[in-house]
């Protein structure tokens, strides 16, 4: 079964996804005042395209939703989601020009 969870140092840290205990993906995150930047999504390549980056992603958006983040998503996994869907995203979304 597959799970996430947020790990957060000072301002850096990871998303993590395990499957059977392994962790098998993540995202890079820092976190500074109410700005969550998303650097990276990584997911193995024998896990690739089950749909574990989306995964990361909803943990993402959880954790900016239940900590009243934004999120710049520098990420271009993470920035195409938010193009290809901005409704679902809108209210997380840090556009800076």
């Amino acid at each position: 079964m597959e799970t996430t969870k947020v790990v957060l140092g000072n301002v850096r840290g990871e998303i993590q996804l395990f499957s059977d205990d392994k962790k098998i993906g993540k995202m890079d995150i820092s976190v500074m005042g109410n700005k969550l930047t998303v650097y990276h999504t990584e997911v193995d390549d024998e896990y690739a395209g089950n749909g574990f980056a989306k995964l990361l992603l909803n943990q993402l958006v959880a954790y900016a939703r239940e900590n009243g983040l934004k999120i710049a998503p520098l990420c271009p996994y993470v920035h195409a989601q938010f193009k290809r869907h901005p409704e679902e995203y809108n209210d997380v979304w840090l556009k800076e020009d």
